[in-house]
Protein backbone atom coordinates (compact mmCIF):
# COMPACT_ATOMS: atom_id res chain seq x y z
CA UNK A 1 0.00 0.00 0.00
CA UNK A 2 1.31 3.43 -0.92
CA UNK A 3 2.04 5.70 2.01
CA UNK A 4 1.47 9.37 1.30
CA UNK A 5 3.66 12.21 2.49
CA UNK A 6 0.79 13.41 4.68
CA UNK A 7 0.60 10.01 6.38
CA UNK A 8 4.37 9.88 6.90
CA UNK A 9 4.21 13.30 8.53
CA UNK A 10 1.23 12.34 10.64
CA UNK A 11 -1.02 15.08 9.25
CA UNK A 12 -4.64 14.47 10.16
CA UNK A 13 -7.47 15.84 8.00
CA UNK A 14 -9.68 16.14 11.08
CA UNK A 15 -7.31 18.42 13.00
CA UNK A 16 -9.25 21.55 14.01
CA UNK A 17 -8.29 24.81 12.37
CA UNK A 18 -6.46 27.32 14.58
CA UNK A 19 -8.78 30.17 15.67
CA UNK A 20 -6.86 32.73 13.61
CA UNK A 21 -7.74 30.84 10.42
CA UNK A 22 -11.48 31.23 10.87
CA UNK A 23 -13.31 34.36 9.75
CA UNK A 24 -16.78 35.88 9.91
CA UNK A 25 -18.81 35.76 6.71
CA UNK A 26 -18.60 39.05 4.81
CA UNK A 27 -21.61 40.14 2.76
CA UNK A 28 -20.14 40.69 -0.70
CA UNK A 29 -23.03 42.97 -1.68
CA UNK A 30 -21.44 45.41 0.77
CA UNK A 31 -17.89 45.09 -0.56
CA UNK A 32 -18.07 44.27 -4.29
CA UNK A 33 -19.72 46.79 -6.66
CA UNK A 34 -20.60 43.96 -9.05
CA UNK A 35 -23.35 43.07 -6.57
CA UNK A 36 -24.37 46.68 -6.04
CA UNK A 37 -27.61 48.39 -7.01
CA UNK A 38 -26.49 50.46 -10.01
CA UNK A 39 -29.09 49.91 -12.73
CA UNK A 40 -26.44 49.95 -15.49
CA UNK A 41 -23.03 48.89 -14.27
CA UNK A 42 -19.96 50.27 -16.02
CA UNK A 43 -16.47 48.90 -16.41
CA UNK A 44 -13.32 49.11 -18.49
CA UNK A 45 -12.08 46.16 -20.53
CA UNK A 46 -8.58 45.35 -21.72
CA UNK A 47 -6.54 48.07 -20.01
CA UNK A 48 -3.72 45.59 -19.38
CA UNK A 49 -2.98 44.86 -23.07
CA UNK A 50 -1.42 46.82 -25.90
CA UNK A 51 -3.99 48.49 -28.16
CA UNK A 52 -6.79 47.63 -25.73
CA UNK A 53 -9.82 46.68 -27.80
CA UNK A 54 -8.73 48.21 -31.11
CA UNK A 55 -6.58 46.48 -33.72
CA UNK A 56 -5.52 49.76 -35.24
CA UNK A 57 -2.83 52.38 -35.64
CA UNK A 58 -5.37 55.16 -34.98
CA UNK A 59 -3.73 57.89 -32.87
CA UNK A 60 -3.81 57.28 -29.12
CA UNK A 61 -1.67 58.04 -26.08
CA UNK A 62 -2.64 54.70 -24.52
CA UNK A 63 0.46 52.78 -23.46
CA UNK A 64 1.25 49.65 -21.47
CA UNK A 65 3.18 51.08 -18.57
CA UNK A 66 2.32 50.54 -14.93
CA UNK A 67 2.03 54.29 -14.32
CA UNK A 68 -0.46 54.68 -17.17
CA UNK A 69 -2.43 51.58 -16.19
CA UNK A 70 -2.70 52.73 -12.57
CA UNK A 71 -3.82 56.21 -13.63
CA UNK A 72 -6.63 54.75 -15.75
CA UNK A 73 -7.72 52.51 -12.88
CA UNK A 74 -7.75 55.26 -10.26
CA UNK A 75 -9.66 57.59 -12.58
CA UNK A 76 -12.30 54.92 -13.20
CA UNK A 77 -12.45 54.35 -9.45
CA UNK A 78 -12.92 58.05 -8.78
CA UNK A 79 -15.71 58.23 -11.37
CA UNK A 80 -17.61 55.43 -9.64
CA UNK A 81 -17.09 52.73 -12.27
CA UNK A 82 -17.93 49.24 -11.06
CA UNK A 83 -15.26 46.93 -12.47
CA UNK A 84 -11.97 46.58 -14.35
CA UNK A 85 -11.67 43.42 -16.44
CA UNK A 86 -8.33 42.53 -18.08
CA UNK A 87 -7.65 40.32 -21.09
CA UNK A 88 -5.56 37.20 -20.40
CA UNK A 89 -3.04 37.03 -23.20
CA UNK A 90 0.18 35.05 -23.55
CA UNK A 91 0.92 35.72 -27.21
CA UNK A 92 0.03 38.52 -29.61
CA UNK A 93 -2.02 38.08 -32.77
CA UNK A 94 0.69 39.21 -35.17
CA UNK A 95 -0.01 41.71 -37.92
CA UNK A 96 1.55 45.15 -37.89
CA UNK A 97 0.53 45.77 -34.25
CA UNK A 98 1.04 42.26 -32.81
CA UNK A 99 -2.30 43.05 -31.22
CA UNK A 100 -2.39 42.52 -27.42
CA UNK A 101 1.12 41.07 -27.51
CA UNK A 102 2.45 43.51 -24.91
CA UNK A 103 0.46 42.84 -21.76
CA UNK A 104 0.50 42.44 -18.00
CA UNK A 105 -0.30 39.10 -16.33
CA UNK A 106 -3.72 39.48 -14.80
CA UNK A 107 -3.43 38.11 -11.25
CA UNK A 108 -0.42 40.31 -10.48
CA UNK A 109 -2.12 43.21 -12.32
CA UNK A 110 -5.23 42.79 -10.19
CA UNK A 111 -3.23 42.66 -6.96
CA UNK A 112 -1.45 45.91 -7.81
CA UNK A 113 -4.64 47.72 -8.77
CA UNK A 114 -6.49 46.36 -5.74
CA UNK A 115 -3.97 48.19 -3.57
CA UNK A 116 -4.11 51.33 -5.75
CA UNK A 117 -7.92 51.69 -5.71
CA UNK A 118 -10.60 52.02 -3.06
CA UNK A 119 -14.02 51.03 -4.38
CA UNK A 120 -13.98 49.51 -7.86
CA UNK A 121 -14.11 45.75 -8.38
CA UNK A 122 -10.87 44.34 -9.83
CA UNK A 123 -10.93 41.17 -11.92
CA UNK A 124 -8.25 38.76 -13.02
CA UNK A 125 -8.85 36.81 -16.21
CA UNK A 126 -7.62 33.23 -16.04
CA UNK A 127 -7.10 30.71 -18.84
CA UNK A 128 -8.03 27.66 -16.80
CA UNK A 129 -5.70 25.16 -18.53
CA UNK A 130 -2.70 27.34 -17.68
CA UNK A 131 -3.21 27.69 -13.90
CA UNK A 132 -3.79 24.85 -11.42
CA UNK A 133 -6.87 25.39 -9.22
CA UNK A 134 -4.77 25.29 -6.05
CA UNK A 135 -2.58 28.16 -7.30
CA UNK A 136 -5.51 30.14 -8.71
CA UNK A 137 -7.62 29.75 -5.57
CA UNK A 138 -4.76 30.96 -3.38
CA UNK A 139 -3.99 33.91 -5.69
CA UNK A 140 -7.67 34.88 -5.85
CA UNK A 141 -8.00 34.75 -2.08
CA UNK A 142 -4.88 36.87 -1.63
CA UNK A 143 -6.17 39.55 -4.00
CA UNK A 144 -9.59 39.41 -2.37
CA UNK A 145 -7.99 40.23 0.98
CA UNK A 146 -5.85 42.99 -0.54
CA UNK A 147 -8.96 44.57 -2.04
CA UNK A 148 -11.21 44.12 0.97
CA UNK A 149 -13.65 41.90 -0.91
CA UNK A 150 -13.64 43.57 -4.34
CA UNK A 151 -12.06 40.78 -6.39
CA UNK A 152 -13.63 38.94 -9.34
CA UNK A 153 -12.30 36.05 -11.41
CA UNK A 154 -13.06 35.86 -15.12
CA UNK A 155 -12.97 32.21 -16.19
CA UNK A 156 -11.71 31.51 -19.73
CA UNK A 157 -11.44 28.00 -21.15
CA UNK A 158 -8.43 28.79 -23.38
CA UNK A 159 -9.53 29.21 -26.98
CA UNK A 160 -6.32 30.22 -28.83
CA UNK A 161 -4.28 27.14 -29.89
CA UNK A 162 -0.93 28.98 -30.29
CA UNK A 163 -1.21 30.09 -26.64
CA UNK A 164 -2.08 26.63 -25.38
CA UNK A 165 0.88 25.24 -27.34
CA UNK A 166 3.17 27.61 -25.42
CA UNK A 167 2.24 25.58 -22.32
CA UNK A 168 2.72 22.26 -24.08
CA UNK A 169 -1.02 21.62 -24.09
CA UNK A 170 -2.90 20.00 -26.90
CA UNK A 171 -6.06 22.00 -27.50
CA UNK A 172 -9.13 20.10 -26.33
CA UNK A 173 -12.33 19.90 -28.33
CA UNK A 174 -14.66 22.82 -27.58
CA UNK A 175 -17.16 21.15 -25.22
CA UNK A 176 -14.39 19.14 -23.55
CA UNK A 177 -12.77 22.43 -22.56
CA UNK A 178 -15.93 23.27 -20.63
CA UNK A 179 -15.89 19.83 -19.00
CA UNK A 180 -12.35 20.61 -17.83
CA UNK A 181 -13.55 24.03 -16.70
CA UNK A 182 -16.32 22.47 -14.61
CA UNK A 183 -13.82 20.22 -12.83
CA UNK A 184 -11.54 23.23 -12.35
CA UNK A 185 -14.13 25.50 -10.76
CA UNK A 186 -15.53 22.68 -8.61
CA UNK A 187 -12.01 22.12 -7.26
CA UNK A 188 -11.36 25.84 -6.63
CA UNK A 189 -14.75 26.30 -4.97
CA UNK A 190 -14.05 23.52 -2.49
CA UNK A 191 -10.72 25.16 -1.63
CA UNK A 192 -12.50 28.47 -1.03
CA UNK A 193 -15.36 27.08 1.03
CA UNK A 194 -14.52 23.82 2.82
CA UNK A 195 -13.03 23.76 6.30
CA UNK A 196 -10.45 21.16 7.21
CA UNK A 197 -8.99 18.91 4.52
CA UNK A 198 -10.53 16.86 1.74
CA UNK A 199 -9.51 14.47 -1.00
CA UNK A 200 -10.58 14.76 -4.62
CA UNK A 201 -10.56 12.57 -7.69
CA UNK A 202 -12.28 13.79 -10.84
CA UNK A 203 -11.77 13.36 -14.56
CA UNK A 204 -8.99 15.95 -14.67
CA UNK A 205 -7.72 16.39 -11.09
CA UNK A 206 -6.83 14.38 -8.04
CA UNK A 207 -5.33 15.19 -4.65
CA UNK A 208 -5.28 14.05 -1.03
CA UNK A 209 -5.63 16.07 2.17
CA UNK A 210 -6.24 19.25 0.22
CA UNK A 211 -6.76 22.51 2.08
CA UNK A 212 -6.52 26.25 1.61
CA UNK A 213 -6.31 29.01 4.22
CA UNK A 214 -7.23 31.77 4.66
CA UNK A 215 -10.62 31.69 2.99
CA UNK A 216 -11.68 34.56 0.69
CA UNK A 217 -12.79 37.84 2.22
CA UNK A 218 -16.06 37.59 0.25
CA UNK A 219 -18.45 34.87 1.27
CA UNK A 220 -18.85 32.27 0.00
CA UNK A 221 -16.31 32.99 -2.77
CA UNK A 222 -15.09 35.77 -5.06
CA UNK A 223 -17.34 36.98 -7.86
CA UNK A 224 -17.10 34.77 -10.96
CA UNK A 225 -17.39 35.92 -14.58
CA UNK A 226 -17.51 34.07 -17.90
CA UNK A 227 -17.94 35.12 -21.52
CA UNK A 228 -19.04 31.81 -23.00
CA UNK A 229 -21.90 32.31 -25.44
CA UNK A 230 -22.00 28.87 -27.11
CA UNK A 231 -24.46 26.26 -25.78
CA UNK A 232 -21.69 24.77 -23.61
CA UNK A 233 -20.65 28.26 -22.51
CA UNK A 234 -24.18 29.27 -21.56
CA UNK A 235 -24.58 26.02 -19.62
CA UNK A 236 -21.32 26.68 -17.76
CA UNK A 237 -22.27 30.26 -16.95
CA UNK A 238 -25.79 29.40 -15.84
CA UNK A 239 -24.45 26.75 -13.51
CA UNK A 240 -21.44 28.52 -12.02
CA UNK A 241 -20.91 32.24 -12.42
CA UNK A 242 -22.39 35.51 -11.26
CA UNK A 243 -22.05 37.42 -14.54
CA UNK A 244 -22.10 36.25 -18.15
CA UNK A 245 -20.61 38.57 -20.77
CA UNK A 246 -21.95 38.55 -24.31
CA UNK A 247 -21.85 40.63 -27.46
CA UNK A 248 -24.62 40.38 -30.01
CA UNK A 249 -25.45 42.39 -33.09
CA UNK A 250 -29.00 43.63 -32.47
CA UNK A 251 -31.10 44.68 -29.49
CA UNK A 252 -33.63 41.98 -30.40
CA UNK A 253 -30.94 39.28 -30.25
CA UNK A 254 -29.65 40.74 -26.99
CA UNK A 255 -33.11 40.56 -25.41
CA UNK A 256 -33.54 36.94 -26.49
CA UNK A 257 -30.07 35.99 -25.25
CA UNK A 258 -30.37 37.60 -21.83
CA UNK A 259 -33.73 35.92 -21.28
CA UNK A 260 -32.27 32.56 -22.30
CA UNK A 261 -29.29 32.78 -19.94
CA UNK A 262 -31.34 33.94 -16.96
CA UNK A 263 -34.02 31.33 -17.55
CA UNK A 264 -31.47 28.51 -17.73
CA UNK A 265 -29.80 29.63 -14.51
CA UNK A 266 -33.14 29.93 -12.75
CA UNK A 267 -34.88 26.85 -14.14
CA UNK A 268 -31.98 24.39 -14.24
CA UNK A 269 -29.83 25.53 -11.33
CA UNK A 270 -32.17 27.60 -9.11
CA UNK A 271 -29.89 30.60 -9.08
CA UNK A 272 -29.74 34.15 -10.44
CA UNK A 273 -27.21 35.46 -12.93
CA UNK A 274 -26.42 38.88 -14.34
CA UNK A 275 -25.77 39.44 -18.05
CA UNK A 276 -23.49 42.20 -19.29
CA UNK A 277 -21.95 43.14 -22.61
CA UNK A 278 -18.71 44.62 -23.91
CA UNK A 279 -17.58 46.76 -26.81
CA UNK A 280 -15.96 49.99 -27.97
CA UNK A 281 -17.35 53.39 -26.99
CA UNK A 282 -16.45 56.40 -29.12
CA UNK A 283 -17.98 59.58 -27.71
CA UNK A 284 -17.43 63.09 -29.10
CA UNK A 285 -19.16 66.48 -29.06
CA UNK A 286 -20.88 65.77 -32.38
CA UNK A 287 -22.02 62.60 -34.07
CA UNK A 288 -19.88 63.48 -37.09
CA UNK A 289 -16.74 63.69 -34.94
CA UNK A 290 -17.53 60.40 -33.24
CA UNK A 291 -18.16 58.57 -36.48
CA UNK A 292 -15.03 60.04 -38.03
CA UNK A 293 -12.93 58.80 -35.09
CA UNK A 294 -14.57 55.37 -35.27
CA UNK A 295 -13.95 55.18 -39.02
CA UNK A 296 -10.31 56.15 -38.52
CA UNK A 297 -9.88 53.11 -36.29
CA UNK A 298 -11.12 50.94 -39.15
CA UNK A 299 -9.23 52.82 -41.89
CA UNK A 300 -5.95 52.43 -39.99
CA UNK A 301 -6.82 48.94 -38.83
CA UNK A 302 -4.42 46.04 -38.55
CA UNK A 303 -6.04 43.71 -41.05
CA UNK A 304 -3.32 41.13 -40.55
CA UNK A 305 -4.09 40.74 -36.85
CA UNK A 306 -7.82 40.81 -37.55
CA UNK A 307 -7.38 38.09 -40.15
CA UNK A 308 -5.51 35.92 -37.66
CA UNK A 309 -8.31 36.28 -35.13
CA UNK A 310 -10.89 35.47 -37.79
CA UNK A 311 -8.97 32.33 -38.77
CA UNK A 312 -8.94 31.11 -35.16
CA UNK A 313 -12.53 32.09 -34.38
CA UNK A 314 -13.81 30.86 -37.73
CA UNK A 315 -12.09 27.51 -37.55
CA UNK A 316 -14.42 26.28 -34.85
CA UNK A 317 -11.89 26.85 -32.08
CA UNK A 318 -14.20 29.31 -30.34
CA UNK A 319 -17.90 28.84 -30.85
CA UNK A 320 -18.54 31.88 -28.66
CA UNK A 321 -17.47 34.00 -31.64
CA UNK A 322 -19.52 32.24 -34.33
CA UNK A 323 -21.97 35.13 -34.56
CA UNK A 324 -19.17 37.65 -35.04
CA UNK A 325 -17.16 35.62 -37.55
CA UNK A 326 -20.03 35.98 -40.00
CA UNK A 327 -20.03 39.73 -39.60
CA UNK A 328 -17.49 42.14 -41.02
CA UNK A 329 -13.91 42.11 -39.74
CA UNK A 330 -14.41 45.70 -38.66
CA UNK A 331 -16.15 44.43 -35.53
CA UNK A 332 -12.86 42.92 -34.43
CA UNK A 333 -10.73 45.87 -35.48
CA UNK A 334 -13.00 48.34 -33.67
CA UNK A 335 -13.89 46.65 -30.41
CA UNK A 336 -12.74 43.00 -30.39
CA UNK A 337 -16.04 41.82 -31.83
CA UNK A 338 -18.03 43.74 -29.23
CA UNK A 339 -21.07 45.97 -29.44
CA UNK A 340 -20.02 49.45 -30.68
CA UNK A 341 -21.53 52.63 -29.28
CA UNK A 342 -20.66 55.72 -31.33
CA UNK A 343 -22.05 59.21 -30.94
CA UNK A 344 -22.55 62.24 -28.73
CA UNK A 345 -22.87 62.03 -24.94
CA UNK A 346 -26.63 62.07 -25.37
CA UNK A 347 -26.52 59.27 -27.95
CA UNK A 348 -24.16 57.16 -25.84
CA UNK A 349 -26.51 57.56 -22.88
CA UNK A 350 -29.46 56.58 -25.06
CA UNK A 351 -27.68 53.49 -26.38
CA UNK A 352 -26.68 52.35 -22.91
CA UNK A 353 -30.31 52.78 -21.90
CA UNK A 354 -31.46 50.62 -24.82
CA UNK A 355 -28.98 47.90 -23.85
CA UNK A 356 -30.32 48.00 -20.32
CA UNK A 357 -33.91 47.76 -21.53
CA UNK A 358 -32.90 44.73 -23.61
CA UNK A 359 -31.69 43.00 -20.48
CA UNK A 360 -28.04 43.97 -20.16
CA UNK A 361 -27.21 44.97 -16.59
CA UNK A 362 -23.91 46.56 -17.50
CA UNK A 363 -21.19 47.15 -20.07
CA UNK A 364 -17.43 46.88 -19.89
CA UNK A 365 -15.86 48.83 -22.73
CA UNK A 366 -12.74 49.99 -24.43
CA UNK A 367 -11.84 53.51 -25.54
CA UNK A 368 -9.47 54.62 -28.27
CA UNK A 369 -7.51 56.53 -25.64
CA UNK A 370 -8.60 55.19 -22.25
CA UNK A 371 -7.11 57.87 -20.05
CA UNK A 372 -8.07 61.01 -21.95
CA UNK A 373 -11.46 59.79 -23.12
CA UNK A 374 -12.32 58.58 -19.63
CA UNK A 375 -12.03 62.18 -18.45
CA UNK A 376 -14.50 63.25 -21.14
CA UNK A 377 -16.85 60.35 -20.31
CA UNK A 378 -16.85 61.41 -16.66
CA UNK A 379 -17.57 65.05 -17.45
CA UNK A 380 -20.14 64.61 -20.20
CA UNK A 381 -21.75 61.16 -20.01
CA UNK A 382 -21.90 60.26 -16.32
CA UNK A 383 -24.21 63.19 -15.43
CA UNK A 384 -26.57 62.18 -18.25
CA UNK A 385 -26.62 58.57 -17.08
CA UNK A 386 -27.67 59.80 -13.63
CA UNK A 387 -30.38 62.00 -15.14
CA UNK A 388 -31.63 58.98 -17.11
CA UNK A 389 -31.87 56.88 -13.94
CA UNK A 390 -29.21 54.44 -15.15
CA UNK A 391 -26.76 55.46 -12.43
CA UNK A 392 -27.02 57.14 -9.07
Amino acid sequence: MTVTANERLGLNPTDPRPPEETRPLVDRTQTNPLFGDQKMKLGLFGTNCSYGLIMSHAPSDYRITWEHTREIATRADDLGFDVLVPVARWKGFGGSTNFNGNCFETYAWAAGLAEATERISIAATSHLPTVHPIVAAKAATTIDHISGGRFALNLVMGWVPPEMEMFGHEQREHDQRYAFGQDWIDFATRLWTEEGSFSLESEFFRGDLLEAYPKPHQAPRPALLNAGNSPAGIEFSARNVDINFASLDTLENIAAYTDKVRSKARDDYHRDIQVMTYGLVVCRDTEEEARRAFQQVIDEGDWGAAGNVIKIAGSGESKSFDHAVKAMQERFIAGWGGYPIVGTPEQVTEELGKLNEAGMEGMIFGLIDYNEELKYFGERVMPLLKEAGLRH
